[in-house]
Formats: C-alpha cells, sequence, structure tokens
C-alpha cells in the first residue's frame, strides 16, 4: 500500500487520465530517488495491479497505464572467480582422484559441470591434448583443450576407474548402490559443496569456469579465443569478464602508456 500512496501522492491528474507518459515520468521522479532497477519494478508491479482492480473488481472503463512487460532491466551481477590463493586452497582439500579430474576439467578447460557429467570415453583426445564437447550448451558441439596438470588428473583417475563397467561416461559414482553408475549434474555439485565447506572457501561449479576466463584473460588471451574455448555464443557474454579482470586493463594501460609517452616526449632542453 505505501508503494501505491507514494505513487497517487506524486500524480498531480486524475488517477483516471494516467497515461504511459505519464508512468515514464514517475519513473524517472523514481531513478532520481536513487531507487534500485528491482525497487522500481516493485512500484510498477503494484500500479499496474491497482489499475487491474479498477478495471476488473470496480468496472472502471480505464486503460492501464502500466503496460505489459514495461520494467527496467535489472543488472546483471558480474561473474565470480577464484583468487590464486584459492584455487590452491581448493585442490589441497580434494583427495579423490576423480574430483580433481572433474574440477580441473572446468578449471582449465572451461566445461560447464553439464558436460563434465556427461563427458564420454570417446571424446577424449590423448594425442592432441583435446576433448570433444558434443551437443552442449544450445545445442553446439565445440573442441577445448587440455593444460598438462588436466590431463594427468583425468589420467590418473582413468588408470583406477573401475574397468569392469560398461558405462560410456567418464565420470562414475564410486560408492552406494549407484555404484559404477554416471555420476549425476547434481552429483558433482555436492561434491564441489563438501569440498567448499571443508576448506572454508565460497566456490561452485560454474565459478571455476568463470576463474578459467578470467585468468586466461590476464594472461593476455584473446577474447575470442576465450569465447570460442567456453562456447558463447556471443562475444558480449564473453566481454563480461573484460569487467572483472582489472589486471590485463592495467597491465594494458600502462604498456600502452609507455608507449604514447615515448611517441609525445620532447626533450626539456628544446
Amino acid at each position: 500500500m505505501n508503494k501505491l500512496k507514494h505513487f497517487i501522492l506524486w500524480l498531480d491528474i486524475p488517477v483516471e487520465a494516467a497515461d504511459n507518459h505519464k508512468i515514464s515520468a514517475y519513473i524517472d521522479y523514481l531513478l532520481d530517488k536513487r531507487m534500485s532497477p528491482k525497487t522500481i519494478n516493485c512500484h510498477l508491479g503494484t500500479i499496474r495491479g491497482f489499475y487491474r482492480y479498477l478495471r476488473d473488481e470496480e468496472d472502471w472503463e480505464i486503460a492501464n497505464p502500466v503496460r505489459k512487460g514495461k520494467s527496467l532491466r535489472l543488472a546483471r551481477p558480474l561473474p565470480k572467480h577464484l583468487r590464486d590463493e584459492e584455487v590452491i586452497l581448493l585442490f589441497r582439500s580434494v583427495k579423490s582422484r576423480r574430483d580433481c579430474a572433474m574440477f580441473m576439467l572446468m578449471l582449465r578447460c572451461g566445461l560447464r559441470v553439464e558436460e563434465v557429467a556427461h563427458l564420454n570415453l570417446n571424446a577424449i583426445d590423448y594425442r592432441q591434448s583435446r576433448l570433444f564437447v558434443y551437443n552442449g550448451k544450445g545445442g553446439k558441439d565445440r573442441v577445448v583443450y587440455m593444460s598438462n596438470d588436466a590431463s594427468a588428473a583425468l589420467a590418473e583417475y582413468l588408470r583406477v576407474r573401475r574397468p569392469t563397467t560398461r558405462a560410456k561416461n567418464v565420470f562414475l559414482v564410486e560408492k552406494g548402490r549407484c555404484r559404477g553408475k554416471p555420476i549425476s549434474v547434481r552429483g558433482i555439485q555436492k561434491r564441489i559443496e563438501h569440498y567448499a565447506k571443508d576448506c572454508g572457501i565460497e566456490v561452485s561449479c560454474h565459478q571455476l569456469r568463470h576463474t578459467m576466463a578470467t585468468q586466461l584473460l590476464n594472461a593476455d588471451a584473446d577474447l575470442v579465443t576465450i569465447q570460442d574455448l567456453l562456447g558463447h555464443t556471443r562475444i558480449k557474454t564473453t566481454q563480461r569478464y573484460c569487467r572483472v579482470s582489472n589486471l590485463k586493463v592495467q597491465r594494458d594501460y600502462h604498456r600502452a602508456m609507455q608507449e604514447v609517452i615515448k611517441r609525445t616526449a620532447r626533450d626539456p632542453r628544446g
């Protein structure tokens, strides 16, 4: 009711005379009050419901000034990534060869948790140190490459993986009645939740993927290369990592500025 009262007190014309332009003016007013888009959308929802009530319950012949779908776009949170010391702390706590291999494929290859769960033995190409990701997000196939430590972690796990199973999935359940069956997405998520609690850091499977992108960007990898490795359809999705990766921005600035100064510096003696 407070939101509706706020609108009525602001409105300088009869309620039935308000139109879409008046609502836009009200949004500007709320923005000037430094309200967040989320709060403003709550105001709009209340006003929309009020006019719907007048029309449907009170039989007013009135148009709803808050058009269907009218709302402010909410800011998407920036991807979170692990600091180097947090990566070290996480893997120190991982004792299982299987879990180490799963997490390494997310951290070094940028695999999504679903892609790890569905990874097939036939998708591993050790000679070229690469993996084939079939039917990834959006139904796309792509190739990702394995770093030396990721390749070693995967090989170490496969050496102890139960050879008697007929499952083609790489990662299998190791205990309980489902032993030998492919591990589920939720099963992988539970494992990282266990280690997060154990080592006292906030980490998720998707954060490992974000961490890979940020680390590559800080190491001066090309944005298009990162886009291809992560399987992003749009470069804009990958560009979001630029706002996270301040180290690369800092290095690029100082490197470029040194060149600018060299070209523009004048001899103080004339």
